[in-house]
């Protein structure tokens, strides 16, 4: 580009190139705004990269929640811990800092239906994402679903390598139904794929002396559990459901029929 084009064209254009598009689009307001505070050149630098990382960094989250499907948006700054007090804030707090992922430490969140372990488990899966890492949320029926299609179409291994990919993969609601012995086989040859190479989060109703119920063999299931439990921390909540505490609310069902 010749020396003669006007030094604000060459602006744009090297921005262009170096592709710092935020810049770009709002480098006459900042130049604007730098001139008017007559900052120092090193101080302009810092605020134009400021404005382009963080651009970037909105961007990579907003790929990262597309990519990790989850059913919904939540955070932790939205869930009612007072309504929980059988959990611990800050041990939740502790997990959001995603030092297990690092670790390749495994998370389960056990309690009944409607206490909040899928809204944890959205919340700390943002968490990841914001922190970094690659993270996929499935349910148990729906990887059971896949991969039991990958099997019939005799893709199987490439299916596991997949689900081997993401740093955190969040298995829920594992346990509200049960697994069958291939279903629970596949589940086995995942967890055993992703031993103490990524962290894996599940959620389940079932308490662990119930797992051999969820997969049909108890041989199989102590298998499982004794690759999730070696490096894992477990939630349990004990609280009453949240959605039984909106209807209620509403008067849609009385306290008598909530205990009955």
């Amino acid at each position: 580009m010749s020396d003669l084009t006007p030094l604000h064209d060459r602006l744009q254009s090297h921005l262009t190139r170096l592709r710092l598009v935020r810049v770009r689009e709002v480098l006459d307001s900042l130049l604007e705004d730098a001139a008017r505070r007559k900052v120092s050149y090193a101080d302009f630098l810092d605020e134009l990269l400021k404005v382009e990382v963080q651009s970037k960094q909105e961007k990579r989250i907003r790929m990262g929640r597309s990519v990790a499907r989850f059913p919904f948006e939540r955070t932790l700054a939205n869930f009612d811990f007072a309504f929980q007090p059988s959990i611990d804030p800050r041990v939740v707090n502790e997990l959001a800092t995603c030092r297990y992922i690092a670790n390749g430490e495994n998370v389960l969140l056990l309690g009944p239906p409607g206490v909040g372990k899928t809204h944890l488990a959205v919340a700390l899966g943002n968490s990841a994402i914001e922190a970094g890492y690659s993270t996929l949320f499935i349910s148990a029926a729906g990887l059971i679903a896949q991969l039991e299609k990958a099997e019939r179409e005799n893709r199987l291994d490439d299916e596991l390598k997949r689900l081997c990919g993401p740093k955190l993969l969040i298995i829920d609601e594992l346990g509200y139904l049960p697994l069958g012995r291939n279903g629970a086989n596949l589940i086995f040859q995942l967890v055993s794929r992703r031993y103490e190479r990524g962290a894996l989060l599940i959620t389940s109703n079932k308490s662990f002396g119930h797992w051999g119920e969820v997969f049909g063999d108890a041989m199989l299931a102590a298998a499982i559990l004794d690759r999730v439990l070696h490096h894992s921390i477990s939630l349990t909540i004990k609280g009453e459901s949240y959605r039984l505490k909106e209807k209620r609310k509403a008067g849609l069902i009385k306290h008598s029929e909530v205990q009955q």
